[in-house]
Formats: C-alpha cells, structure tokens, sequence
C-alpha cells in the first residue's frame, strides 16, 4: 500500500505566533478527525520548523519549503539541508513551481537539491508540472518526462523511493482553477508509467504521488478517488486548519 499523504504548504505566510497557533489547531483536529495512518505535512517557513518538529506527533510530520544545493558556505540568506535536519524537519519541498519561475530554478540544480537533501536523511516532495502554454501545445507529457529524468531519474532505485512527487499543474495553483479528475489521473498514471520504465513496475507502485493545484475539501474526494492519486500538496487550504484536516479526513 502507497502512503496516502496531505502536504501543507504556508508559503510565505503566518508569522511566528501565527504559525504556532495554526500548527496547534490543525493537531488537535487531527487527533479528534483523523482515524485512518494517513500521514500529514506541514511545510512551514523556516521560522517555524524547530517549534512545529519539537510539537509534532504522531501522523503530523514537519518540512521545509526549500534548501540549497550546498552543504555550507557564502550563501547569504540561504538555509542548508544540515541546518533543517537538525532542527527536526522531515521533509523538503523541492521545485516548486514558484521556485521555478521566481528563483529560476532549473532541473539540473534541483537534481543536486535532491541529491543534498536526502545525504541528509530529509525526504523531498519533488514538484513537476506544465504552464498553461506547454499543455496548450501538447508538450505536458514532454516537459513532465524532461523534469524527472533531469531532476530525479538519476538516483538509484533505493534513493528514488524516498522521494515524494508532487504534480502541479501551473495553471491551477492559486487561480481556483483545478484540474479534472480525470485529468490529473492521466498525469499521475503516466508519471508512474515513465516510473515503472525507468526503474521497475515494483518501485512504481511504491512511489506517492500527490495532486497540487487548487486542491480543497470539495473536490479533493473525487481527485483521491482516482487510483494513482495519493494525496495533495495543498496551497491555500493549508492555512485554515479545519479545511485542511478536511482534505486529510477524506483517506479515513
């Protein structure tokens, strides 16, 4: 069995006192709410990440949003995947699309982001996905398939099965519009389709793939419903406590 997982992202959102709070309701609601092994995420800014790992229990986990390709140095204002490991955090976003298109972050950095990360016992949630341009061209399927075999299709099987994949759409996050059903299901199943190619049918299965793009607690049933689709990587959502624990109640 796949692990079902709901990722938060903050963003660059809620400060510190905000953060605690925030972090506090969504583990309360998740004792009462939440009855499946279903994991939950929440990726904060790194103000939060010491306070949210010591509060974390249970199945509520803690990650960062990004880390640098380097172990240390003259990186000023960069964070290392050491400096988020010691703290306690679990998890690290990688490739998001904002840090895609604001930061330029390119396929080739993130696959020495990736490999950093997990020298450090961090789990990455690997983010891919299409701008509306390339699926209006029919070139989703390339652009998809060019993000993993330059980002992650170099790790060894052993390695790749750490890894978290997030698929986002860009042109549905933070514009209400999300994607069908049906077409995130394609997207996931041809993610496991190049998977399953790359490394074996076995490792496919295995991976977790998560939907990110608008996801929220009414269409989020229909979307989890599809078989490769294992959860979110959840926006907006994420800074209301109970819609996100919403999101995460629909495995129970």
């Amino acid at each position: 069995m796949r692990q079902k997982i709901v990722a938060g992202n903050w963003k660059m959102n809620l400060d510190y006192a905000e953060g605690l709070a925030l972090f506090n309701e969504v583990s309360d609601l998740i004792k009462t709410d939440i009855t499946g092994v279903q994991q939950a995420i929440v990726c904060s800014p790194f103000i939060h990440l010491q306070s949210l790992a010591a509060l974390a229990k249970g199945n509520i986990a803690v990650g960062a949003q990004n880390a640098h390709q380097n172990e240390s140095g003259a990186y000023t204002g960069e964070i290392s995947a050491k400096m988020i490991a010691s703290v306690g955090a679990a998890y690290v976003i990688l490739g998001h699309s904002e840090r895609r298109q604001y930061f330029g972050e390119t396929n080739g950095l993130l696959a020495k982001k990736t490999d950093t990360v997990l020298k450090h016992n961090l789990k990455p949630i690997f983010c891919i996905g299409e701008t509306l341009q390339e699926r209006e061209a029919n070139t989703h399927f390339d652009v998809i398939k060019s993000q993993l075999v330059e980002g992650i299709f170099h790790l060894s099987a052993d390695d790749f099965a750490k890894v978290v994949i997030a698929y986002e759409p860009v042109w549905a996050i933070g514009t209400g519009v999300t994607a069908t059903a049906d077409q995130a299901q394609e997207i996931h199943a041809f993610i496991r389709k190049e998977i399953a190619a790359k490394y074996s049918q076995a490792v496919a299965d295995g991976i977790t793939i998560l939907y990110g793009g608008s996801c929220n607690p009414k269409n989020a049933p229909e979307l989890f419903a599809k078989e490769d689709i294992d959860g979110g990587l959840i926006g907006g959502a994420s800074l209301k406590a109970r819609d996100f624990v919403d999101i995460l109640k629909v495995f129970n």
